[in-house]
């Protein structure tokens, strides 16, 4: 999408003229809060950034793009939430009105009326309900601009590639005449043959491809498609491709034929891709405002563009592998192929010709071509292996060698095949306590968490489950042909007081159970499960959390509010056990206790 500031000079007209006619200062930013327009002050600093650009900060516009919400500010200088940064009356502003612009249920950036003066506060608060509803239309007229520019864009984008598409086209491609020369070669088909274009036209193809059928459909006519070839080149370097060969119909014999060709590797990733279910998460779709898991959010965003191998840890169920997708979109490597595979899940005879591939025959009921296996198909993208802690010890020194030189050696082979590869690794289980009890190697726990991300369960951010359980809602209402209106609020407080062992994937499945229970068009206290509802009264009364767990919740608040302060280091944790008059031994057994280690 290309946003606000692909209509700039517009934005730039309009909120000028906005700024004459109601004498107030004008001020627009994109979804990134760089500023694309403005009047007076604003005017100066149009490309550079509003509150810092922090985007997860409380400044008022960054708090505008997440919420999607308008904000009426009549008095900034004694409003503390205006903004957090100045002291209490520096303010410059003394009103101001702003409104998200929305497209496609996406905020796209914020359009803010600003008082300087005491006479454009007159005006901006005068009638502050028809100033509010006058910015949300403007919203709307801006947002539908940058949809127009969106469109005219894709359609330009479009004709480039259609133009090009030949010679851009995924396969390569050769096209030989009746007597079986190249008149045709694309940049694919060069690096396929590892021969240069002028080596390739005006050679026959026999030439430097013996022994190829395509020879023999110049004779007989007939197509072939999707039949596996070996190419041996100059160096007699083996490469094995998938080829299709079309005849150009001629005057009883074909004029020619194309050729058409790819790697068999490349032809196994794509196989993969479109069999694939999975959806291409984004950051955006991780549900949740809380503190807790605004963190990871952003840490995960921080390491995205990196190569590093990460470890995700986190109860069953918190959104790991969610997580992970998120990273690869954010990441380099988005264009190139997201693997997944569980190493619990596969039998530990399979496990490896799965992870490594294998060559044929090397085993009984192995096929005779062999079979790449997820590190290849991952290559030049991310595979991402969770419930790494399953893994027996014996492929964990094998997954070790591959950490260390970024190669595969399939089973039964002897080549070592290079990878390209990122590996994201995810465990719910303490991993740590698996090195020192020798279930899991040293070498590859240390190797695996070079960035170690940890998801919060559910129980840990209460706050965000009216925002999952709204999402959930309007994932399966539709599916249910259910329209609801409200969850109760015996209801809610019903899941606000759960503990949620099986974090989201329980809270959805929840979720599901009501919406197929629900009577009327509206969540109640007997729509939710039986198990949920029993919890939440004991011998009639109103079911409270056990003494035990408020301690509990309550010694992490106060722990991560200390790690904030003083930081994880050596000297911080000691600095943190001698303001809580703990030893550092109690510190490190609670901070390990409540995954805060």
């Amino acid at each position: 999408m290309a946003g606000l500031m692909s209509i700039q000079p517009m934005v730039q007209d309009l909120s000028e003229a906005i700024a004459a006619a109601l004498a107030i200062e004008v001020e627009i930013v994109d979804h990134e809060l760089t500023v694309v327009a403005g009047s007076g002050f604003y005017k100066n600093i149009i490309g550079q950034k509003e509150e810092l650009g922090l985007l997860e900060s409380d400044y008022l516009y960054a708090r505008t793009l997440r919420s999607g919400q308008s904000f009426v500010v009549q008095d900034p200088i004694s409003d503390p939430e205006y903004d957090p940064s100045s002291i209490k009356g520096t303010t410059p502003e003394l009103a101001e009105i702003c409104s998200p612009i929305v497209l496609n249920n996406r905020v796209i950036g914020v359009i803010g009326l600003v008082a300087f003066d005491p006479g454009q506060k007159d005006n901006l608060m005068s009638k502050p309900e028809a100033v509010l509803s006058f910015l949300q239309h403007l919203s709307r007229f801006l947002a539908a601009k940058v949809a127009e520019s969106d469109a005219v864009e894709r359609l330009t984008r479009l004709s480039n590639e259609l133009t090009t598409i030949l010679e851009t086209i995924h396969e390569g491609a050769l096209a030989i005449d009746a007597a079986g020369v190249v008149t045709h070669c694309n940049t694919t088909a060069e690096k396929l043959l590892k021969l240069q274009r002028e080596k390739i036209i005006g050679r026959k193809l026999s030439d430097f491809w013996a022994n190829t059928p395509a020879m023999e459909v110049l004779k007989t006519g007939s197509e072939y498609i999707e039949k596996e070839e070996i190419y041996l080149g100059k160096s007699k370097n083996r490469m094995h491709f998938i080829v299709s060969v079309r005849p150009i119909p001629g005057h009883g014999q074909p004029d020619g034929a194309v050729v058409s060709f790819r790697d068999i590797a490349e032809a196994r990733r794509l196989i993969y891709d479109l069999s694939a279910t999975a959806m291409d998460y984004t950051f955006d779709d991780i549900i949740g405002g809380s503190k807790a898991i605004r963190q990871v959010k952003v840490q995960a965003l921080r390491v995205a563009g990196g190569n590093s191998t990460i470890l995700i840890t986190g109860e069953s169920g918190t959104g790991k592998e969610i997580f992970a997708r998120a990273i690869h979109q954010a990441s380099a490597r988005v264009e190139g192929p997201f693997i997944s595979i569980n190493c619990g899940a596969i039998p530990e005879t399979l496990l490896e010709s799965e992870l490594f591939g294998y060559e044929g025959g090397a085993f009984t009921g192995a096929r005779k071509e062999g079979k790449a296996g997820k590190f290849e198909l991952a290559n030049e993208g991310t595979i991402f292996l969770d419930e790494i802690g399953e893994m027996p010890l014996h492929l964990q020194v094998k997954l070790l060698h591959v950490l260390q030189g970024r190669e595969v050696e399939r089973v039964g082979g002897n080549n070592k095949i290079p990878v390209d590869v990122r590996i994201i690794a995810a465990s719910n289980r303490d991993l740590e306590k698996m090195m020192y009890e020798g279930n899991f190697r040293k070498d590859l726990y240390f190797r695996l968490s070079v960035i170690p991300l940890h998801i919060p369960p559910l129980k840990e951010r209460r706050e965000d489950i009216p925002a999952l359980v709204q999402c959930c809602l309007d994932k399966y209402g539709p599916m249910l042909n259910k329209r609801f209106s409200m969850v109760e609020p015996e209801a809610m407080d019903c899941l606000l007081q759960y503990n949620w062992p099986g974090n989201v994937r329980e809270l959805e499945n929840t979720v599901e159970y009501a919406v197929n229970m629900a009577s009327g068009n509206s969540i109640t206290f007997f729509s939710l499960p039986p198990r949920i509802r029993e919890l939440q009264t004991e011998n009639g009364q109103k079911f409270v959390m056990p003494l035990k767990e408020q301690v509990r919740d309550y010694e992490r608040i106060i722990l991560q509010e200390y790690l904030e302060l003083y930081g994880s280091s050596y000297k911080g944790k000691s600095t943190i056990a001698g303001k809580l008059e703990i030893s550092r031994a109690t510190l490190y057994r609670k901070l390990s206790e409540l995954g805060l280690s």
